[in-house]
């Protein structure tokens, strides 16, 4: 008997291309690992060059982790290399903002740079705004929003279900009040993920740079930063950044006095 023609690939094949993803999946897993652990315990040996190579070498295959970057903060720091070290904290910061050890570290290496630049103050509900939409990554909150969506849809259908009047009181303002605090979870992860994109931010690597008044190295020189000075990147002409500092003074510097966050 002649078969029907198959109009789907064959599971078989399907079966075997899902199990070499996963072998590939897995087996980058254990070379990440095996990478981590040669770094730390290099790091533990106070071999803290080949620790920030084996880390470096991890972030060149594309993993991102606020652990690793932050494993690359401390292994700066004892090189001495400040500046990268506040780099490396920034980048484990932007993805895990709430994180206690990065911020305490971060404090800690701002406090040895040579620029103590004071900040212009922000209005109090903004100041308020953000520190609460960094107090978790964007992941976190948004995982709470998506789980909270789920809830108030559950406790909703408690109270459509439900034929006994207080249940169905209690199902309608308690589905209400957690698809509330569901969408202010997501309205903090979707400003968490804007910041996260739009902030343009970078690190000042060189031991001293001239801002000038605009993108011309003949220019007039406006003031000057060092090392380890965080930046704010408004726009740029070829490899001329106009950059802005924490006390709002504004000029322009080339690309290669900093590294982008």
């Amino acid at each position: 008997m002649i078969g029907m023609p198959r109009l789907w690939p064959c599971p078989k094949g399907l079966i075997l291309i899902m199990i070499l993803t996963v072998i590939s999946l897995t087996a980058n897993a254990s070379e990440y690992q095996l990478l981590l652990a040669k770094g730390n315990s290099a790091y533990s040996s106070g071999n803290y060059k080949e620790a920030a190579n084996t880390y470096n070498s991890l972030v060149s295959q594309g993993l991102e982790s606020p652990y690793l970057y932050y494993n690359l903060g401390n292994t700066y720091y004892k090189l001495n290399d400040i500046a990268h070290a506040i780099l490396w904290y920034e980048r484990a910061k932007r993805l895990d903002p709430g994180n206690e050890d990065v911020n305490f570290n971060l404090i800690v290496t701002n406090n040895k740079i040579t620029d103590k630049i004071e900040a212009l103050p922000d209005f109090f509900l903004k100041r308020w705004f953000k520190a609460v939409t960094d107090m978790y990554s964007t992941d976190a909150w948004a995982v709470a929003g998506i789980a909270g969506l789920i809830l108030a849809l559950s406790v909703f259908c408690l109270y459509i279900a439900s034929r006994v009047l207080m249940i169905r009181k209690l199902g309608f303002w308690a589905g209400f009040s957690i698809l509330f605090l569901s969408l202010i979870f997501l309205m903090f992860a979707w400003t968490s993920y804007n910041s996260r994109k739009s902030e343009q931010s970078a690190i000042v690597t060189n031991p001293t740079v001239t801002v000038k008044s605009s993108p011309d190295e003949k220019s007039t020189d406006i003031f000057v930063i060092h090392e380890g000075s965080k930046i704010q990147l408004i726009d740029h002409i070829g490899n001329w950044y106009e950059i802005r500092i924490v006390n709002g003074s504004v000029g322009w510097v080339q690309q290669e006095n900093f590294e982008k966050i």
